[in-house]
């Protein structure tokens, strides 16, 4: 499964519903809970262990955030790769 995440503050519910494997794209202004030392850094450092992490790399562009701001693990893609993570999976959520 494909979550897309939109939203900000991110709550611990929507965590709880990433199952192990699906892959998680943070968008918009959700990227400003995913940097190093937030609050929700042991979270998402556990998820990082058995699902993947994206962030869009215009949003992170956009909002002035360097990749090293980011938690360790977490991957920028672009446009073209969100494309395929759609395409490849066949389920989608939305947190918005």
């Amino acid at each position: 499964m494909l979550h897309l995440v939109f939203q900000s503050p991110i709550e611990q519910a929507v965590l709880q519903r990433i199952d192990p494997g699906d892959v998680v794209v943070f968008m918009e202004n959700a990227l400003l809970r995913i940097l190093q030392n937030g609050v929700m850094e042991p979270a998402l450092a556990t998820l990082l262990k058995t699902n993947r992490l994206c962030v869009l790399s215009e949003d992170i562009i956009v909002r002035g955030i360097t990749v090293d701001e980011l938690i360790t693990g977490i991957e920028v893609i672009d446009y073209a790769e969100l494309v395929d993570l759609t395409v490849h999976n066949s389920v989608i959520q939305s947190w918005t």
